[in-house]
């Protein structure tokens, strides 16, 4: 599966990145008022607690019953305090890997909306087993016996990302980026000066056309003119479009060729050899 979409040559992956974090682009929730029915928030890692910069749920996708799990960033300085800013501690992941658990439990696809800056980097975090967490994640998402579809809404920063990426089909809205570290983080080990964000953003090819091209995600959601954050309506629609297709495609397969697929999926990534 392999969706296209005309780029904008206008906008350079400073742009992009510029427009994966506007303030007014839509977050998860965002998306779930508008493509679900019925939906159910699931709360708690029944361990230590309930982190709100994942949420869980379950809920409808054109009638078809799907558990949700998406990072969550906030608006205002209230919501971005009770967010974290968008980035999840422990807790999250654990939360997020007990919600796909019960939906592979019941038979219910999962959809996965990526968007941080990266993991809670704070002590009380890797207190807590943040790294163990991810990698648990990475480790369980794997076996997963339905279908996963992760889509990249806005930022996909690193493990912090990862730990919901693990999907059948892997997707990205048209001006989202996904990288292994920020422009700015990049721009200061690299070239010892952040303040080169932009020339970093270049380098890291973090932007959906890059990603396409590598191969290391399977399509691209056009968002409406402008951006995301210009009509939320419209770009929920062209989202809840993709994933009913993604779907029904993968509704094709059996639990044992869901799990062979991802596991080829991600196995293959960075081998570049034709074996000729």
């Amino acid at each position: 599966m392999s969706t296209q979409v005309e780029p904008q040559p206008d906008k350079t992956p400073w742009q992009r990145v510029q427009n994966a974090r506007h303030p007014k682009r839509p977050h998860t929730l965002d998306y779930v008022q508008r493509i679900l029915t019925d939906f159910q928030e699931i709360h708690g890692d029944r361990l230590f607690g309930d982190d709100a910069a994942i949420v869980c749920g379950m809920g409808r996708l054109d009638g078809q019953p799907v558990m949700l799990v998406g990072e969550q960033k906030g608006r205002d300085t209230k919501q971005k305090l009770l967010r974290n800013f968008g980035m999840p501690k422990p807790e999250g992941y654990r939360k997020a890997l007990r919600a796909m658990q019960m939906a592979s439990k019941f038979e219910r696809p999962i959809i996965a909306l990526l968007d941080t800056p990266g993991a809670y980097p704070g002590i009380d975090a890797e207190e807590r087993g943040q790294a163990e967490a991810i990698a648990r994640n990475l480790r369980e998402m794997a076996r997963l016996r339905v279908p996963v579809v992760s889509v990249c809404i806005g930022e996909g920063g690193s493990g912090g990302a990862l730990a919901l990426g693990v999907g059948n089909q892997v997707l990205m809205l048209e001006n989202a980026v996904y990288s292994v570290i920020s422009p700015e983080s990049c721009a200061a080990i690299i070239y010892r000066d952040s303040a080169k964000a932009e020339q970093a953003a270049a380098a890291l090819r973090l932007t959906a056309e890059d990603l396409l091209k590598l191969g290391l995600v399977d399509g691209i959601i056009p968002e409406p003119p402008g951006g995301a954050h210009e009509d939320h309506d419209e770009a929920a629609r062209f989202l809840k479009a993709q994933l009913v297709k993604s779907l029904a495609e993968l509704g094709a397969m059996t639990s044992n060729e869901l799990v062979q697929d991802r596991y080829e999926r991600f196995r293959k990534m960075g081998n570049f050899f034709t074996g000729e």
